[in-house]
């Protein structure tokens, strides 16, 4: 789709977003709202250029911006610096804007956007990791990594409907051993700081790269995939062969040398788990929870909000597993044994793998029928389950999602780690659908993108305070639906699920924080939770190497839930849950502005 379609299918007033800041102030010339509106549009373009790889996903890198599709993000130190040195400027030139000016509605979108950048240049001061909006104090590690992200981008983003795609997609393939050895560069300069990834996250690191780098060329999805995508465009020509070639001549030569690095780093590393080894490292995990919850909150307080909400959802569960006659003493213990159930467990086959994704697209379809009861506005976009790439499921996440694009040329992606099936017992599974599809992730998201009122810079949901806490909010939600009707298990799991974000408060604070180790941390979760322990391991690895992240859900769940419960008091009888909702057209906030808009929204419902 070009960028004239692609802007008409926004709508005028989101279109006006997307435009050069020079029409913009054509437009409304001398007003404030036209100068925010510009630098607004001036700062997503420059993400847009700076993230090519985001631009793809998101379908922007067509017409004038049709060299994005050639690109990569440029990992180097330098361009670390530069980010910085840029981001300072758009605080300069947004602190040049009378907020006293703006419209209301400008004002909103000013002081998100100042909250942003001020998380970004607090996170880019850091002198080392890459952090901004979120902290990876590790450049390379199991989860991060340009050997991690760029293979499944080109396979699952990476569209080719013609010749001009395909070469594109080469190009980007030919650029993929700068982007590794940009990522090997800067870990080096921080290991010079005694700053790289535990033991343990660098043996899952080594394993996920010579799983990449241990077949054939032709054999590695960088190949297979062009050749498929070339193959289905009716291309023709040698875009197979000359993948090969690349893959052979410049991508495993680094690999290799990125592989060399990681076995140094290895011989050099301990099984200390927690940033505060690192420089700094108790201001480094104080900052990260800031960014991630969107709060002040400190990590004693969310260590401490933590134990009293497992305690109390520990007692619901207790009293639903009683009414089961699953009765005991643990609330783990027996959510351990409800796990273990052969009737609760797909088979760890090829065949259980595709039962488990047929049933998770028939909970999407059930939960779209009654969400005209809870919003007033409907999404166009479409989801689509998919399972995590095998070469990156030891160290991945066990559920994400991804955005469609502006241009719903694909649907948005909701992944799934399936290495071992009874990682998902079936009572549990909802919970996450509902979290990462619909009413969660999808629809938030997607009515963000889909509004015609939020600037394009707040359509990217940056904070994940809000995100992730909507998305445990949303699991509620289901049950409010009826989702659970005559099916006690299932809410067993929903509130499984938001006793497992609570534990989150606990051993991120505890690993980050108090200077818990590896093996405490695993074993206070599944003796908590009942989760089984490879899915737990995989999950505290993961926060052991994004600190503070995990803490956004629970905190960000706690706050939506605050405010709805606060709203629907001070309304009463006039309470309207669609109208609620409709804040999520704004786009993601802070949770410290959300709250303010909410009170807004209050206070206009009851003049």
């Amino acid at each position: 789709m070009d960028r004239r379609t692609f802007i008409a299918s926004l709508g005028a007033t989101s279109a006006l977003a997307f435009l050069p800041s020079a029409a913009l102030g054509q437009a409304a010339a001398g007003s404030a709202d036209a100068a925010l509106t510009g630098l607004l549009d001036r700062m997503f373009l420059y993400f847009m250029e700076m993230n090519p790889e985001y631009a793809t996903m998101l379908g922007l890198d067509t017409g004038e911006h049709a060299a994005w599709k050639s690109k990569l993000t440029d990992y180097s130190p330098e361009a670390q610096a530069r980010g910085l040195a840029d981001n300072r400027r758009f605080k300069a030139e947004m602190e040049g804007i009378d907020r006293a000016r703006l419209s209301e509605s400008h004002k909103l979108h000013y002081d998100t956007v100042r909250f942003l950048g001020d998380s970004i240049l607090e996170g880019l001061a850091i002198p080392y990791g890459n952090n901004g909006v979120g902290y990876s104090p590790y450049v390379i590690s199991q989860q991060d990594g340009a050997y991690q992200n760029i293979p499944d981008f080109l396979d699952q983003h990476h569209a080719v409907h013609n010749a001009g795609d395909a070469d594109a997609y080469l190009a980007r393939l030919d650029a993929f051993d700068t982007a590794l050895d940009q990522n090997s560069q800067k870990q080096r300069q921080d290991a010079a700081q005694n700053v790289f990834a535990p033991a343990f996250a660098l043996d899952t690191t080594l394993a996920q790269l010579n799983a990449l780098r241990g077949v054939p060329a032709a054999e590695t999805v960088l190949v297979t995939s062009i050749a498929r995508k070339a193959g289905e465009a009716s291309l023709g020509g040698d875009y197979a062969t000359r993948a090969e070639a690349i893959v052979t001549g410049k991508v495993f030569p680094a690999l290799d040398r990125q592989i060399a690095l990681i076995r140094e780093l290895r011989g050099r590393a301990t099984q200390e788990a927690g940033v505060w080894r690192l420089p700094n490292g108790g201001d480094y995990y104080a900052s990260a929870v800031r960014a991630a919850t969107t709060t002040t909150m400190t990590p004693a307080e969310v260590h401490q909000l933590g134990l009293t909400q497992v305690a109390e959802i520990s007692a619901r569960i207790g009293e639903l597993l009683d009414a089961q006659g699953l009765a005991g003493d643990e609330v783990g213990a027996r959510l351990t044994a409800l796990n273990a159930d052969p009737a609760q467990l797909y088979p760890n086959t090829d065949a259980g793998r595709e039962q488990l994704l047929a049933d998770l697209n028939r909970q999407i379809e059930q939960v779209d029928t009654l969400l005209p009861r809870a919003f007033a506005t409907q999404i166009r976009s479409q989801i689509r389950v998919v399972r995590v790439p095998e070469f990156i499921q030891d160290g991945a996440p066990n559920g994400y999602y991804n955005p469609a694009p502006f241009d719903s040329s694909r649907p948005a992606l909701y992944y799934i780690n399936l290495k071992d099936t009874h990682d998902w017992p079936k009572y549990g599974l909802p919970s996450l659908t509902y979290h990462e599809a619909m009413p969660g992730h999808h629809l938030q998201i997607s009515l963000a993108q889909e509004s015609r009122d939020t600037p394009m810079l707040l359509k990217l949901s940056p904070f994940g305070a809000y995100t992730e806490g909507w998305a445990l909010y949303a699991e509620s939600l289901a049950d409010e639906l009826g989702v659970y009707e005559g099916n006690s298990l299932g809410r067993v799991g929903m509130l499984q699920s938001l006793l497992f974000r609570a534990v989150r408060l606990v051993v991120d604070t505890g690993i980050h924080h108090m200077r818990w180790d590896r093996a405490r941390a695993t074993d206070y979760m599944v003796n908590t939770t009942g989760f089984p322990r490879p899915r737990t391991q995989r999950e505290i690895d993961r926060y052991c190497v994004a600190p503070g992240q995990a803490c956004s859900y629970k905190v960000g769940h706690t706050v939506w839930m605050r405010l709805r419960g606060e709203a629907q008091t001070a309304l009463g009888q006039r309470f309207d849950l669609r109208q609620f909702h409709q804040i999520l057209l704004k786009g993601a906030l802070p949770l410290t502005i959300l709250e303010q808009e909410v009170n807004r929204w209050v206070a206009s419902q009851r003049a």
